[in-house]
């Protein structure tokens, strides 16, 4: 256990990051962020590339599904968000766990999704990101309850929140970078 405090978004100053600052891939990313239409293999590999250099094949009825998603959309639809999560989870699907899932949702549409990251989590709720791998309902809770946070926090403090995960990000890497992740 680590004796050091975990800064959180409510002792720290979200103002002093610029998202230039953000360089994480900058051609992909910027690539990524442009997508305006509808998803296939391709911009599914390139996401997952994107995160973790892997690759994920969708099935039809997946990629359909998340395909009804679109980027000028502003509302979520739940239903229709906890249809893509159990397929994309699902067991039939290798190489996609909750973290790859919500970064091809926010890729799909940042104005309603967000990347659930363990350092923008433990920025809002000072507390590690801990969930069952077996439970695809809790994971999905846990997703939309992390979303319903994270959009009060930018009411709260003025943030965008389609750059919300990265800004978060960035800010956990300035106020508790020395912390490790896996453990406090």
């Amino acid at each position: 256990m680590q004796s050091e405090k975990i800064n959180t978004i409510y002792n720290t100053n979200v103002k002093v990051i610029n998202l230039e600052e953000y360089k994480y891939q900058k051609n992909l990313t910027l690539k990524l962020d442009n997508i305006n239409d509808n998803f296939d293999q391709n911009t599914i590999n390139e996401i997952v590339l994107w995160k973790v250099n892997r690759y994920a094949e969708l099935n039809k009825k997946t990629l359909s599904l998340l395909n009804k998603i679109r980027k000028k959309d502003r509302c979520l639809d739940k239903s229709l968000t906890e249809q893509i999560l159990l397929h994309l989870l699902g067991k039939n699907q290798q190489g996609i766990q909750l973290a790859m899932a919500s970064t091809i949702l926010r890729f799909k549409n940042p104005n309603i999704y967000q990347i659930l990251d363990q350092r923008v989590y433990r920025y809002i709720f000072g507390e590690k990101l801990n969930y069952s791998l077996s439970n695809i309902h809790e994971q999905i809770e846990l997703y939309f309850k992390y979303l319903e946070k994270l959009h009060l926090i930018c009411e709260e403090y003025n943030i965008h929140f389609s750059t919300a995960d990265r800004l978060l990000y960035l800010l956990d890497k300035k106020y508790n970078g020395k912390l490790n992740l896996k453990g406090y």
